[in-house]
Formats: structure tokens, sequence, C-alpha cells
């Protein structure tokens, strides 16, 4: 699709220096550009680029004075805040690419399932008995909707991701392909003879509104209850989030950690890359833990952590300096014992005269 200058800048509430019909297809990197494309500055480390850019349009910041001619086919759109205008648009380009309606065969859908209006069901999906879908909501191609399921509003499912029974998602969700959602918690009994009996997990799981799951992710249902991911929370790729575990709001859980079953991660806070969490633990508010901490106890609100067992990332980095400065210290203890040594022998041979 193509848009004018004018029709950008009415979207970004932004205003026009240049030609107002001008028509761009495409967005692309300032020093990447070419002509039909729709480009931004921001970054004064990248004003060189402006100058000599193939774009045909440009956001820039109200306060955004050339130094220098810029190129005669360039068009501008001046903005309060260049980036997050940008990021907008990123944003409504990412809705074009999914902006699809209707059922696509084959697939399934119940009869006993009760969809929204402007839904999208892809090719070989499957869609259960009392499964709710509302207005709005985008499943991709090879997914599995397990009976009793509800999605909210405007939520978009990628192609073969499978959701289990009873799960919930709310409203504005992102779940990226590959993820799975309500298998069962690892929760087994162990018999006398050694051997392990399953204990059925009856619970569910609930994502509630504007959370994004990245691929691959898998979250388990609760043995009993329910596991919750809450609002605005974005999880990575490669996550696990075991049984009746709990995510507060608009945390951020980054690709390949993992967190045991039964623990409850507060509101805002960061857990990085690699992190393993055990169960039945307390991480509090704002609590931001380090790439491949190891977190065996609980945690208080507006921690920094680092480390495994991580312990106060304050202590942790004064640790390391040390750490690092271990074998001169231990050349220097080696050295000390052998003058200490020395002195001990003049001692003892001046005793015995």
């Amino acid at each position: 699709m193509q848009f004018t200058a004018e029709q950008i800048a009415g979207l970004l509430e932004g205003e026009v220096d240049g030609d107002p019909q001008v028509l761009v297809s495409d967005l692309a990197k300032i020093e990447e550009a070419r002509s039909g494309t729709l480009t931004f500055l921001s970054n004064p480390k990248y004003t060189e680029y402006i100058y000599a850019t193939k774009a045909t349009i440009a956001i820039v910041n109200r306060d955004f004075q050339a130094a220098k001619p810029l190129p005669r086919t360039l068009t501008l759109i001046r903005v309060t805040d260049a980036r997050l205008a940008f990021t907008q648009l990123l944003e409504r380009n990412a809705e074009l690419q999914y902006e699809k309606k209707g059922y696509e065969q084959p697939s399934y859908v119940s009869p006993k399932a009760r969809i929204g209006k402007n839904v999208y069901i892809g090719a070989f999906c499957y869609v259960g008995d009392e499964v709710e879908l509302a207005d709005g909501v985008k499943i991709f191609p090879n997914s599995y909707i397990g009976d009793r399921c509800r999605i909210g509003l405007n939520t978009r499912i990628h192609a073969g991701v499978k959701i289990y029974h009873q799960t919930e998602i709310g409203a504005h969700c992102v779940i990226h392909s590959g993820c799975v959602i309500g298998a069962d918690g690892f929760g087994f009994v162990p018999r006398s003879d050694g051997s392990y009996e399953k204990m059925p997990q009856v619970g569910n799981v609930i994502i509630e509104d504007h959370v994004e799951i990245g691929a691959n992710a898998t979250i388990d249902r609760a043995t009993m209850g329910h596991t919750i991911i809450r609002t605005g929370t974005k999880v990575d790729n490669l996550v696990q989030v075991g049984h009746n575990a709990e995510i507060g709001a608009h945390s951020v859980v980054v690709s390949q950690a993992g967190i045991a079953g039964s623990t409850k991660v507060g509101n805002h806070a960061q857990i990085g890359g690699q992190v393993g969490i055990a169960g039945h633990l307390v991480i509090g508010d704002r609590v931001r833990i380090a790439a491949q901490s190891g977190i065996a106890s609980n945690i208080p609100d507006g921690e920094t952590v680092q480390g495994s067992p991580a312990f106060k990332k304050s202590l942790h980095d004064r640790s390391f300096v040390v750490y690092r400065k271990l074998p001169d210290l231990k050349r220097r203890i080696e050295a000390l014992e052998q003058e200490l040594a020395a002195l001990r022998q003049q001692l003892e041979a001046g005793t015995r005269k």
C-alpha cells in the first residue's frame, strides 16, 4: 500500500515540510533507505546520513535544523518525538501485515464455539467445544485451541501455537509460533518402589491483557487453581513457566529463563536470560535479576541480584574484582610464606647460638 506524506503526518499529528502528496510504500533505516521509502532521524549520531539519504520522506523532531542542503527529493515530517512516531508507524505496518478475516479451509471450528466479529482462523486450525473468541481475534494456520478456552479482543495467535483446554487469554495479546500454553505441570508423586505416579493437573492458565509471549515458550497449567501472567508482561522466546507460578504486571522475562512451580514474581520485575528460579519463592516488585543467575531464596522489593547462587549485585561486583585477582593474590601469599619461613629459620638459628 502507498501513503502520502499528508496522510502520514495526519496519523502522527506532524507537520509536512515539503511535498504533501509524495508517496511511500515501505520503511527503511536512514543509511539504507531508497526512493519510495520512509525513514526517521532522532539520534544525532546519524545526522550525517540525512544529507545523502535516498528516502522520499524522513520523520524528524520539530526542532531539527539542517546544517547544509537536504536532497531535493526529500520531504520532512516534523513531530514532537521522531523515534516514538516511527515506532507507531512500525506498529501500524505490523497490523497491516496481519490484517486478515474469515475462515480458511481446511480447518475445524466446533459448532459449540462462540465466535466474534472480524475473526480470522487460518488453514489447518482446530477450535474446540465452547471456545470463546472475541472480536478481531486472529488465529494463524496449524494452531490448536482446546475446549472451553477464552481469547480476548484483538489477540493474535501465530502459526503452530497449542493452547490446551480452559486457558484464558485476555485482550490485545500476542502469542508467537511454537508456544505451548496449558500443558500439564510437572507433578509426580514418588512411590515406595522408586517409580512415580502422575498427579493430575486440573487447574488452568490465565494470561491477562496486553501480554506478549515469545516463540517456543511454555506455560504449564496449574495443579489446582491458576498459573497467571499479569497485564502487560512480556515473555521472551524459550521461557519456561511452571505450574501455579505467577508473574506480576509489566514484568519482563528474557530468553531461556525458567521459573519453577508456585513461585510468585512481582510487578515490574526484570529477569535476565538463562536465569533459573527455584519453586515456592517470592520475588518482589521491581526486582532485577542479571543473566545466568540462580535464585534459591526470596528477593525483597527493589533488589538487584546476580550470581549463582545469586546475591546483591553490588556485593557480587566487588567480589568479582577480588576473584579476578586471585592468581596474583595466591602468588603474593606464597612469596610471603617463603619470606616468613626464611625469617623463622633465621630466628631459630639465632636462638641456637
